[in-house]
């Protein structure tokens, strides 16, 4: 029952977290006109890192050295991630870059299929799919492919990347000190990214409040409760839930930006959260019974870890 409300309370904390990344919408708009993506993302994060450091240092230091290097190495995904979906927007629209950052809920299973061998039901990869369809209906009104969208879709993969590592390296007791770490790859690599011609700050009070909410909840919150809830879900589940962003974003883009509400919200954002449904109706259904078996539940439902973790 213990292990049944861990995993109901990273699932819901997965879902606030993607509340969290479709509210950011209009705040990066703001400032990417007035800072260079690349300085906006390592003040961002390193600001992040900084102030998690000042208050759980010593959460680093018992990392070890193994963790040490795989936190970085998550960091160094996320990173290529964020870099890669914020060159290709330059010369992508918005919409196509939505539904191609979006098909990391496809490209995440077919990974931990193919190259790890876990085994995904295929109750799952219909739910994928339905998620995958509602953000084509969502986000999607044409498409052409250039280097911007090339660019995307390896955002998208490494995103799918950085899933799937997260639910195979995360560990509870260690969440705090593994997202410090990638706080500090991502400001880091990104600060000395955008050094060459100067680091651009924030300039009135306004830019400095929605750059104080991107580090608080968008960077040091979003970061733990990302690594804390991917040591109790699988890499799947977690993709599945994470694709409500663009139906937030929408949803925050209607109430706050004047945008009307469309057929496409109210039948991609439905489909989308339909699949959400399902995936965590199926896993509590496979919990339920494996339960009454007293046999593990499978590797859908668990992240998987290193030998000798």
């Amino acid at each position: 029952m213990a292990a049944t409300g861990t995993t109901r309370l990273a699932t819901a904390l997965l879902v606030a977290l993607t509340i969290v990344w479709g509210s950011t919408f209009f705040l990066i708009r703001d400032l990417v006109q007035h800072l260079p993506s690349l300085d906006f993302l390592g003040v961002r994060f390193l600001l992040a890192a900084v102030v998690m450091t000042l208050i759980a240092w010593r959460s680093i230091a018992r990392l070890g050295r193994p963790l040490l290097l795989r936190s970085a190495a998550l960091g160094g995904l996320y990173t290529a991630a964020q870099i890669l979906q914020t060159i290709g927007l330059e010369t992508t629209p918005a919409s196509v870059s939505g539904f191609l950052t979006g098909l990391y809920v496809v490209l995440t299973p077919l990974i931990a299929a193919l190259a790890l061998r876990h085994r995904i039901e295929r109750s799952t990869w219909v739910a994928v799919a339905v998620a995958a369809a509602g953000l084509v209906v969502l986000t999607l009104t044409g498409i052409s492919f250039g280097v911007g969208e090339a660019l995307t879709l390896g955002g998208a993969l490494a995103y799918a990347l950085h899933i799937i590592a997260t639910a195979r390296w995360a560990t509870t007791e260690h969440a705090l000190g593994i997202s410090i770490v990638q706080l500090w790859v991502i400001g880091l690599v990104c600060l000395a990214g955008g050094a060459p011609d100067g680091i651009t700050l924030p300039d009135t009070g306004g830019q400095w409040l929605s750059m104080a909410y991107m580090v608080v909840f968008a960077s040091i919150g979003a970061m733990w409760v990302q690594t804390w809830a991917q040591a109790q879900i699988s890499a799947t589940r977690a993709a599945v839930i994470m694709t409500a962003e663009p139906v937030w974003a929408t949803a925050f883009a209607i109430a706050f930006g004047g945008e009307q509400l469309t057929w496409r919200l109210l039948v991609g954002g439905g489909m989308i959260l339909g699949a959400m449904y399902a995936v965590e109706l199926l896993a509590a259904r496979r919990h339920a019974t494996a339960t009454r078996d007293e046999t593990p539940t499978g590797a859908i439902d668990a992240p998987v870890r290193m030998p000798g973790e």
